[in-house]
């Protein structure tokens, strides 16, 4: 029995054997708790040296470094170093090694030899400059995990071949490098031979490429339904108009399609006018039902403008209502109010020239020029 009763002491004592389980269960719990301590400690040292080597050699603020120590963890800096260097090396900036670093922390943990020097190898050798291949790779360092016999040189030799011997090749990577990282070839070919049946000349395929890589990636069916969509509203798939077209519809519903119709024939466009804005400009489409209320509600009722003029130049819609349309359309009322411009004013060339144009036409050549400025000024800052 544990305990024992004794008449002499009048209550009870532990027996030996209790005192002895007692005293190893104490030096177990001691020994557990230290080494958990001690657990505890080495992760928080090396979390710490991790934070720190972020901060101090890769220019990350200490909200970022913290954040990017839960991805990454080494005890050394014997790599990471390496991999600084290489950057380096190669002509990146102690910047767009920030960059990187924030955006992929994993990076450090690269074989500078023989995981990134065969990328880099490569890239030169499709045309790409250092300066080009740093500013891409900050931008996307992403690239840099892709395989390079599974993706990177599948992809660009495919782009390749058909940009060859135009030299947009460059210009597609540097402005859509997800190629790389959403490369699938047989989704890619398949789309691109939709493209080539519907009648799509190459050049404009480079120009889905160049501008919006991402339609390559499309469904297949998706995008053949689309082609078929946009060539029942007329397009002609050898023009340009018919790319961009396809581009603007694609992720687009026929109902979402269909309700944008009518909001633009709410406010006074025929359907044959709703269609040449299309056809002139395809992305006045893909602007919201809100922004497009909100702009010809602006156009027409505080300007007086007729609907029909808008819908000659729908690339007015794109534009944004804070920004450009009401800063500038407050200055030409100031100038109308006052008499100082009696001739009618194009919409294009109001809102569409570029910065330093508008101000010399309409607010430096005029005596006011100060107050018109500052109310221009004024203006940028209501939305």
């Amino acid at each position: 029995m544990i305990y024992i009763y004794s008449k002499t002491l009048g209550h009870f004592r532990c027996s030996s054997l209790l005192r002895s389980t007692i005293q190893k269960l104490y030096a177990l719990q001691t020994h557990q708790l230290s080494s958990s301590l001690k657990s505890i400690s080495t992760s928080t040292n090396q979390h710490s040296f991790t934070v720190n080597y972020l901060i101090n050699s890769c220019g990350l603020s200490p909200k970022t470094a913290i954040s990017a120590s839960k991805k990454i963890n080494f005890k050394t800096v014997d790599n990471p170093d390496c991999v600084l260097n290489f950057f380096k090396n190669h002509g990146f900036s102690k910047t767009q090694i920030s960059d990187i670093m924030r955006k992929s922390p994993k990076l450090l943990l690269s074989d500078p030899n023989k995981t990134l020097l065969p990328k880099f190898q490569f890239f030169y050798s499709t045309g790409l400059c250092r300066t080009e291949l740093a500013k891409m790779v900050s931008n996307h360092p992403f690239i840099l995990h892709r395989s390079l016999e599974n993706h990177i040189i599948p992809s660009l030799t495919l782009f390749i071949n058909l940009l060859h011997p135009d030299d947009k090749f460059i210009t597609a990577v540097k402005r859509f490098p997800m190629i790389i990282k959403g490369y699938r070839s047989a989704t890619t070919f398949s789309n691109i031979e939709i493209l080539r049946q519907h009648g799509v000349p190459d050049s404009n395929i480079v120009y889905l490429i160049t501008a919006r890589g991402s339609l390559l990636n499309l469904n297949p069916d998706r995008l053949n339904e689309v082609v078929e969509d946009v060539k029942k509203m007329g397009f002609n798939p050898s023009k340009l108009q018919f790319a961009i077209a396809v581009q603007a519809l694609k992720w687009m519903s026929k109902a979402t399609l269909k309700r944008k119709m009518e909001v633009y024939e709410k406010w006074g466009w025929s359907e044959e006018e709703t269609m040449l804005a299309f056809t002139k400009y395809p992305w006045c489409m893909t602007t919201s039902e809100e922004k497009i209320m909100a702009v010809l509600n602006f156009f027409v009722n505080t300007m007086g403008w007729n609907p029909s003029q808008i819908a000659h130049h729908p690339e007015l819609l794109s534009l944004s209502l804070g920004k450009r349309i009401i800063p500038r359309c407050s200055v030409l009322q100031v100038l109308l109010s006052k008499g100082l411009i009696k001739e009618p004013v194009s919409q294009r060339t109001l809102l569409r020239s570029r910065e330093s144009l508008f101000l010399k036409t309409f607010v430096t050549c005029y005596e006011e020029a100060p107050q018109l400025l500052k109310l221009y000024q004024g203006k940028l800052d209501l939305r």
